[in-house]
């Protein structure tokens, strides 16, 4: 048994078949705020500074408020998927569960919440 081959020891154990998609989640969202968050900045900073009647205004145009939201979401989204690689690295057991499924709802909440902020000020 001591002269065992790597892929012996790995026989019968599977694949968790989900990592391609994992990966690929992670490289389109960085893609994708690649493109949103200079697009954000410029929003953001063109109404930097302004009373909150000048805030509601700019943000009732659809532009910056879809920016915004679609900067949220991405944002969010991303940020799930990293911590849920770090989860499933570093904890093990009944604890990785518990905590990406705590990270999860944490951070679709917080999306949520970003994107109600949004849309109130939209609408």
């Amino acid at each position: 048994m001591a002269f065992l081959t790597d892929r012996k020891r790995a026989s019968g154990l599977g694949s968790a078949k989900s990592g391609t998609a994992h990966f690929w989640s992670m490289k389109v969202s960085s893609v994708a705020l690649l493109i949103l968050i200079p697009l954000f900045v410029f929003t953001f900073g063109a109404a930097l500074g302004g009373t909150y009647e000048e805030i509601v205004a700019y943000y009732s145009r659809p532009g910056p408020a879809i920016i915004a939201a679609l900067t949220l979401l991405v944002g969010f989204k991303h940020f799930n998927d990293g911590v849920q690689t770090l989860i499933e690295d570093y904890v093990h057991g009944t604890a990785n569960k518990v905590a990406i499924i705590l990270m999860t709802c944490l951070s679709y909440g917080a999306a949520a919440v970003g994107v109600f902020a949004v849309a109130r000020l939209a609408l």
